[in-house]
């Protein structure tokens, strides 16, 4: 089980034109939106990166409205952890648990998940909170990243699970996202 104390949340990649042509793109905004709000929520470390701004452009503002307090980690490889700045921003997070939104599921997510597969973290990956273009691609890259030892979750079976408890003023907090 995924405890707020040990798990992380990153971003990979939700910019500009790429993000609009995504299958499934207004759900896909639609859930990275709440598990961004969930995890403000909970407290939980977020780790946005995006690729090359400067050619992609900026992270969409269903998710950076919400991260006014954070500055997004450039990264032109595919694999966030191949940035060094990131592996920084991962340490100085302490958590053993990293769950993983964004795009695209075949490229930049999957090859992130893989290296931080290969580097011992336990990896969760939001499977209704990524895409791809085409649905075909999703749907191989999220075989893949289980084969490879990634765990798959929701958007609310992630929150709820980070919750833990029918209480408090989280929970009714959390209740007001999810609806």
């Amino acid at each position: 089980m995924l405890t707020i104390n040990d798990t992380a949340l990153v971003i990979v990649d939700v910019q500009g034109k790429l993000a609009q042509i995504m299958d499934g793109r207004d759900t896909l905004f639609k859930n990275l939106e709440t598990v961004v709000k969930g995890a403000k929520i909970l407290e939980i470390p977020i780790i946005w990166v995006e690729q090359i701004p400067h050619k992609l452009g900026p992270t969409i503002p269903q998710i950076s409205d919400h991260l006014h307090d954070h500055t997004p980690i450039a990264k032109n490889s595919f694999s966030c952890y191949l940035e060094p700045q990131f592996i920084e921003a991962l340490a100085e997070a302490g958590c053993k648990n990293v769950v993983v939104v964004g795009i695209e599921a075949h490229i930049c997510v999957y090859q992130t998940v893989r290296h931080l597969l290969e580097a011992d973290y336990h990896v969760e990956v939001v499977a209704d909170a990524v895409s791809s273009r085409h649905p075909t691609n999703k749907q191989v890259a999220l075989q893949k990243m289980q084969q490879f030892g990634a765990s798959l979750t929701t958007t609310e079976m992630l929150i709820f699970e980070l919750q833990e408890v029918a209480e408090g003023e989280r929970f009714k907090e959390i209740l007001s996202v999810v609806k």
